[in-house]
């Protein structure tokens, strides 16, 4: 296996360490009945503040409406006096409809924060795990990038340095051919040079021979 299959291989079972411990996390986060629980009394509340909103909304329409009518009658003070009673309760009940709604949406946003809690507290581990997980991957990279660079830079070396070998290979064998004419060159001349004077004449005879 190469050192860029050992890196892939490190690479896929690091995130397979960090698909698990993200299942693991999600499994020890709010359950589907909790998350129901909290969707339907959030409705509630929004209902509750919605429901009391809209009576006192009308509440101070009808006290409007009836503070006018009162100037029409012939006790206008007594009909101000219940016409503000009547409005006074419409407007606590509203307003105790719109506080049970706010109450019930601090809890459940309060039961939801402490859950988020549990659960960062819970995945921290993980979390760690698979931290750790990215710096070994990276790290692992980095030293199967700089084992492949080294075996590169060692590869060129060994191609050059048998390169220069080839070549002065290659220029001793011309330097021994060179020698060896040379010294071929040198017996001839040494050969001829070696001839005696009575061969000399006798080669030179049948030339004075001749009228």
């Amino acid at each position: 296996m190469t050192i860029s299959s050992r890196a892939l291989v490190t690479a896929i079972c690091l995130l397979g360490v960090g698909l698990v411990s993200s299942a693991v996390a999600a499994d020890k986060g709010p359950t589907a009945a909790q998350q129901a629980d909290w969707a339907q009394r959030l409705a509630r509340a929004t209902a509750l503040q919605q429901e009391g909103s809209e009576r006192r909304a009308a509440a101070e329409k009808l006290l409007e409406e009836q503070t006018a009518a009162c100037y029409k009658k012939f006790l206008v003070n007594r009909c101000r006096d219940n016409v503000r009673s009547e409005f006074s309760e419409e407007n606590l009940a509203a307003r105790r409809l719109q506080n049970e709604g706010k109450a019930i949406e601090r809890q459940v946003k309060k039961e939801q924060l402490s859950a988020r809690d549990l659960q960062a507290a819970a995945e921290m581990p993980e979390r760690e795990a698979e931290l750790q997980a990215r710096e070994a991957e990276i790290a692992a990279a980095r030293q199967a990038t700089a084992a492949e660079e080294e075996a590169k830079r060692a590869d060129k070396a060994r191609k050059a340095e048998e390169g220069a070998q080839r070549k002065a290979e290659e220029a001793e064998r011309l330097r021994k051919k060179q020698a060896d004419h040379d010294a071929r060159v040198a017996q001839q001349m040494e050969k001829a040079n070696a001839k005696t004077p009575a061969e000399a004449n006798k080669a030179a005879q049948p030339a004075l021979a001749k009228p």
